[in-house]
This record gives structure tokens, sequence and C-alpha cells, in this order.
């Protein structure tokens, strides 16, 4: 049985190889990004052929799971640690609810196709998680997409090996691990300045390589940033703060030039 609903386009795959995934970000740049391949394992379910790949970047460690069709079409998504434990447990969710569904009946299928769904949030990045049926069979259908309107892509795996699939997954993460590095408490929340006609935001935000705090510019059609490391802050508010303190001495020293002498 098959699994449809591909949408991601293949035209950049070179032929018989996985491509190295370079975040969008970076693409646009056109700066190269290097990777190293720490672990992959390959299973078999139906006709199809998934690879789960654990790399590593200068942004961390993430797992790449590609899925080869048996006419050759590829899909890829890509989970950081804690997703793919996130992701394992739903997997024994959906299968303890697919054990408990009966035999399919192809003249009484769902209106819409969906069984199960569930989702998965991760940065700028959105998991749907979707059991499916239709005219060829039951697959859970993984799609990732990403907020500021990049390509969405997916995997379908076939229901009866999402018990196979979690298992390599665990084999992956008992051995790499579920942290991502990062921080685990609850970021602050932002502020708003505004100053005659501008509008000053202060965001603080995370990714593989840590916190930062954006700061942006906003005016009438105007929009500038910048992005703050966290490990810079102290320094970045000293800097501030000793500019803040030599522009009052500046200013008390023109003040008391201006005040005439015996006035208070």
């Amino acid at each position: 049985m098959g699994c449809p609903e591909h949408t991601q386009d293949n035209t950049n795959w070179n032929h018989g190889r996985i491509p190295y995934w370079i975040p969008p970000e970076v693409q646009q740049l056109g700066a190269p990004i290097s990777e190293t391949e720490l672990a992959t394992k390959m299973i078999q379910i139906e006709s199809k052929r998934f690879y789960l790949d654990v790399k590593q970047n200068r942004r961390g460690r993430f797992i790449k799971v590609a899925e080869i069709s048996s006419d050759g079409r590829r899909s890829q998504i890509f989970l950081a640690l804690s997703t793919a434990a996130e992701m394992r447990d739903y997997l024994s969710t959906f299968s303890d609810f697919y054990a408990s569904l009966g035999s399919r009946n192809p003249e009484n299928l769902p209106e819409d196709g969906k069984l199960k769904s569930e989702m998965m949030i991760k940065d700028n990045r959105r998991y749907y998680l979707d059991l499916k049926e239709n005219t060829r069979g039951r697959f859970l259908r993984v799609s990732q997409t990403i907020s500021r309107g990049g390509p969405r892509s997916q995997i379908a795996i076939p229901a009866q090996g999402m018990i196979e699939f979690r298992n390599a997954l665990t084999d992956l993460l008992v051995e790499y691990g579920t942290d991502d590095g990062g921080f685990k408490g609850e970021l602050p929340e932002g502020k708003h300045l505004r100053v005659d006609n501008k509008n000053f935001y202060f965001d603080i935000g995370q990714n593989n390589r840590g916190i930062y705090m954006r700061i942006s510019e906003v005016k009438t059609n105007f929009r500038t940033a910048i992005t703050v490391p966290e490990k810079s802050w102290v320094r970045f508010r000293d800097i501030f703060v000793n500019y803040c303190e030599k522009m009052k001495d500046g200013l008390e020293k023109v003040s008391g030039q201006e005040t005439p002498p015996g006035t208070k």
C-alpha cells in the first residue's frame, strides 16, 4: 500500500544521493554550511525506505528523516532532538490508537481522511501529525512548516510501520540524547518603547545557537532590527550605561556653566 500527498519539490535532489540540508536563512545568504553525519539508520516499510540521520552543524544536532518511495520520489523533514523525542512519544500514542481501530471499510472513509491528529511546535517550525485513511490504506502523515512562509515538507509512514519507525528513532535518541542545549525556563515577555514617531520593540528569542534579544526600530514605511546574543548582553549594557553616564556628566557641566553665580 502506498501513501500519497507529497508536495515537496524534488528538482534539486542529486541522483542516488540525499543532499545535506541548508537552513533557509543561510541559503538566502548564499553561504555554505558544513555538516557532519554522526549516525544513520535505514528501515524498510512496505515499498518505502526511510533514512534517519543524526547530523551536526554549527547550529547543533538534529535528525533528518528522508523518505524514498518505490517510484524514486524523495521527501524529508528535520527534527531537533527534543522534537524527535516528542514525535517518538506520539508514535506510541498513534500506534495504540491504530491498534484499536477495526478493519478498514473502503465504503465508509472519513470525510477529510483524518482519524487522529496532533501538533508539535519548535521555535518557528510547526509539525502536524495526521493519521489518515484513503482508498489505498492507513498512514501517518508528518508535515513540517515554517512560520515565515518557507516551503512545506512532509513524509508519510505506513500505519503498520509506526512501531518500527519509533524503535529506530528511539535507538538514535538513546545514543545521542534529547537535549537541544538551550534555555529550559520561560523566556521574558517582549517590551515596547515609543520615542517621538519611532517604536522600539525588544523581543527575546531562542534558536539552536542560544538565546538572543532582537531590537526592532519601526516607523512609517521603515523597519530595521539588530540581534544581540545573550552572552554579550552584559557588555552591551555596560557600554550603554557608560554612554548614559557620560552624557549625564556633560549635561551637568553645561548646566553648571549656565547657572549665574550665587544662585542655586
